[in-house]
Formats: C-alpha cells, sequence, structure tokens
C-alpha cells in the first residue's frame, strides 16, 4: 500500500473507534502510531515519534497559558461572577423588549471575557438566568435557547481556551488570535440581541408573554459594585495583552491573581472552593496536555503519509476555487459537529487542512476565528450539541427535554450562520484589529 491509502486507512480506522466510543485522543494516538508503524516499518520509529510528540508538546512557553486561564475561569465561577454580570446587564436592558434575554446574552458576553469556556457559561447561566426568565413569563424553550446561544460565545471573545488550544496546533500567535475574536464576538452577540428583540415583537408564541412586573434596577452604589470588579479583571487582562504589558502567559497570571483578590474580597472563597479550583484545574490541564499530544502525533502521522498533500492535488484538479474549499471545509466542521466535541473536531480538522491552506496564501488568523464559529454551530446541533446537554443536566426543571433546548437554540444556529457567512465575505471583520 502506498503511504496515502494508511493514512486513509488510519483516518477511516479512527472515525470508526470514536464513533465506538473510544476517547478522541487515545483514538488519535493509536492509529497515528499504526500508521507511521505501517508506512516506516518500524515501531521504534513511531514510538520515538510519539515521544518526540509528547515533549515538544508540554516544553512550550506557551502551554502555561492554559492551566492559568482554566484556573482564573474556575476562580471567578466560584467567586459568583456569572450573578454580578446578570445583575448588571439586566439593570442595562430590563425596558427593552426581551430584556431579560439581551441581559442573558449581556451577561454572557461579559463573563465570556473572563472565562473562556462555553461550557462554564451553559452551566451557569443555566441556573441563573433560565429560571428568572421562566418566571416572568417566557417559554421555557425560548430561556434555555437564548442560553444555550449565548453560551458560545465563551469560545469566541477572549480569552477563549480554544483559540489557545489553535494557536499551539498552529503556531500562530495567541495574542493576535484573541485580538481577531473580538469584533466577530461582537458582531455576533449583536445578531443576537437583534434576533432576540425581532422574535420578541414578531414571534411572541416562540418568545411568550412576559408579565409587566418591572425587575428592580440595581441601585447606583449595587451597580458599581458589582460591575468594577469584572470591568477590572476584563482591563487587567485583555488591557494588559492588547496594551504590550504581559504576554499571554502573564496576562492569565495576573488574571489569576486578580481573580482570586476579587474571591477574597467578596468573601466567595474559602479553604474548600480552592481545593476544588486546584483540583478542577489539575484535570482540564492534564486532558489538555492529553490532547495536545495526540494532535502533535496525528500531524505527523499526516505529514509522513502525505494525505494532506494529496487534497491539495485533488482541490487543484477538481478546479475548486478558495472559497469552494473554505465553504467545503466549514460543511464538513459543522456535520462533525453532529457527532463530536468542539476540541475533538479541532484536532482532526486543523491539521489535516493546514497543508491544504497555507500554499493559498490562507491568513492562518482568521481561519481560526471561522473555523472556531463553525465548531460552535457544532455545540448546538443534534444529537451530540454539548452546551445542550451540559444545559440539560444543570436544569432544575426535568420538565424541560433535550427537544425543547434544540429546538429553542435553532434560531440562534441560524443567526451563527449568518454571522459566520460575514466573516468569510468580509475578513476585516476577524483581522481588523490585529493587522
Amino acid at each position: 500500500m502506498t503511504p496515502i491509502e494508511i493514512g486513509m486507512i488510519a483516518l477511516a480506522a479512527m472515525g470508526v473507534l470514536v464513533l465506538l466510543g473510544l476517547y478522541v485522543p487515545i483514538a488519535l494516538i493509536v492509529c497515528s502510531f499504526g500508521g507511521v508503524w505501517a508506512i516506516k516499518g518500524s515501531a521504534l520509529l513511531a514510538g520515538k515519534m510519539l515521544a518526540i510528540a509528547a515533549n515538544e508538546a508540554v516544553a512550550s512557553y506557551f502551554f502555561g497559558v492554559i492551566p492559568l486561564f482554566v484556573m482564573m475561569g474556575f476562580i471567578v465561577s466560584e467567586s459568583g461572577l456569572g450573578r454580578d454580570a446578570f445583575d448588571v446587564a439586566n439593570t442595562i436592558f430590563r425596558r427593552l423588549r426581551g430584556g431579560l434575554g439581551i441581559g442573558t446574552v449581556g451577561a454572557n458576553a461579559i463573563f465570556a471575557a473572563i472565562t473562556g469556556v462555553s461550557i462554564a457559561s451553559a452551566a451557569v447561566f443555566t441556573k441563573i438566568a433560565v429560571p428568572q426568565m421562566v418566571r416572568h413569563g417566557y417559554t421555557p424553550r425560548f430561556a434555555v435557547g437564548v442560553v444555550a446561544g449565548s453560551s458560545v460565545l465563551g469560545m469566541l471573545i477572549p480569552p477563549s481556551l480554544l483559540l489557545i488550544l489553535y494557536g499551539i496546533i498552529t503556531e500562530q500567535s495567541i495574542g493576535d488570535l484573541f485580538m481577531a475574536g473580538v469584533g466577530p464576538g461582537l458582531l455576533l452577540s449583536a445578531a443576537f440581541v437583534t434576533g432576540i428583540m425581532l422574535m420578541a415583537r414578531f414571534w411572541p408564541s416562540y418568545v411568550g408573554r412576559p408579565d409587566d412586573t418591572d425587575i428592580p434596577a440595581l441601585t447606583f452604589r449595587e451597580l458599581l459594585a458589582k460591575s468594577v470588579p469584572i470591568s477590572a479583571l476584563i482591563l487587567l487582562v485583555l488591557g494588559g495583552i492588547y496594551g504590550g504589558l504581559f504576554t499571554p502567559v502573564e496576562a492569565g497570571a495576573m488574571g489569576s491573581i486578580g481573580a482570586l483578590a476579587i474571591g477574597f474580597m467578596k468573601r466567595a472563597l474559602d479553604f474548600g472552593a480552592l481545593r476544588r479550583i486546584l483540583i478542577e484545574t489539575g484535570l482540564v490541564t492534564a486532558s489538555v496536555c492529553f490532547l495536545i499530544i495526540a494532535a502533535q502525533m496525528y500531524s505527523r502521522m499526516l505529514a509522513f503519509s502525505g494525505l494532506p498533500a494529496g487534497l491539495a492535488s485533488f482541490a487543484t484538479d477538481a478546479d475548486l476555487s478558495y472559497l469552494g474549499l473554505i465553504a467545503m471545509y466549514l460543511l464538513i466542521v459543522i456535520a462533525l459537529g453532529m457527532v463530536l466535541d468542539s476540541t475533538s473536531i479541532m484536532l482532526i480538522m486543523v491539521p489535516l487542512m493546514m497543508p491544504v491552506i497555507v500554499p493559498m496564501g490562507v491568513d492562518l488568523v482568521w481561519f481560526g476565528i471561522v473555523t472556531l464559529i463553525a465548531i460552535e454551530v457544532g455545540l448546538l446541533t443534534p444529537p451530540f450539541g454539548l452546551s445542550v446537554f451540559v444545559i440539560k443536566a444543570t436544569l432544575e426543571d426535568q420538565s424541560i427535554t433535550l427537544g425543547d433546548i434544540f429546538k429553542g437554540a435553532a434560531p440562534f444556529i441560524l443567526i451563527m450562520l449568518g454571522v459566520l457567512a460575514a466573516v468569510v465575505a468580509v475578513p476585516s471583520i476577524a483581522t481588523g484589529l490585529v493587522y
């Protein structure tokens, strides 16, 4: 067999193993190891390559970004800043039609700027926002749909754990990726807000009939007390990166220190909370480390097999245009979102496409953003939408079914597809702040 045929068999075997329920990084490592062994005829060489991949994955200076930002996110969650963000956003938007829904989007955008994990946003605002919206007359389907849709902002608005992972895989500047996520993140937030206002006006059966009970606003002193710590933490982390004061690693460290200080000032942290934070940070960091090792191994197997070069030749022979290739890629990513989680999609597709798009002169920072938005759509699509399952597991009202959540998220999927098309058509939405 030729190396390309071996590479294709390895990819197919990996797909079968994943569908059978094997943990994706294990499937990647096993199939990559077997592929290199078959191509080079040496198990020793395949083993050495695995060792090199593991060393390079964790020896990078920028790998330090992951545990620091993960820890900051857990500290923020334990400190109750999600509730503060929700209260502040509701005070700002409470007079608008669909104000609680808009406030939830605003709170998710704020929370995303200090955590960077969509799953955390989904869990926090399911507990905070859904009961509030249902209590004020919104339909349960709309309430969970708003939370599901806006939770994906955590992956796009910096700091984002997936953008960090993409930067490590593709060796792109994490600071540039963070900056590129700002424009699309704000555009997606604005599109969600506009969509909620239109749904509240023209589709009342979906939104429900919110009662006329005015949601009490925070006093100026309360608004200040809740908004200043959040604003200060965002300014410290993102302002430090964009202002050139910190590298992303240093910004993660400063953010963790700042979040700890806020937690202690709010008296929200104790020994038990700190223990949970450190354990969860260690578990997530170890998991991500394993993912990166698998991705490095997979990239080397692809390089040995020549499969990416074969794909590039196929694209050339098929006379696919630049936009045609990108559209095909994004469709595959969205389709994979129906069966795989976001990290797995990135690990599988990005190393496969890199050798194809680099010779075409595709901006890898922009490519990372459009990949991320397409992956976000997969977080909401059946049958595997991860955010949907997190919301279902966190819901206190068990009468709301998985089907209700998927249906509630459907309008937000359409909005996200519109924003994805806009970023593809106008790349400066993502790259305007970078270059």
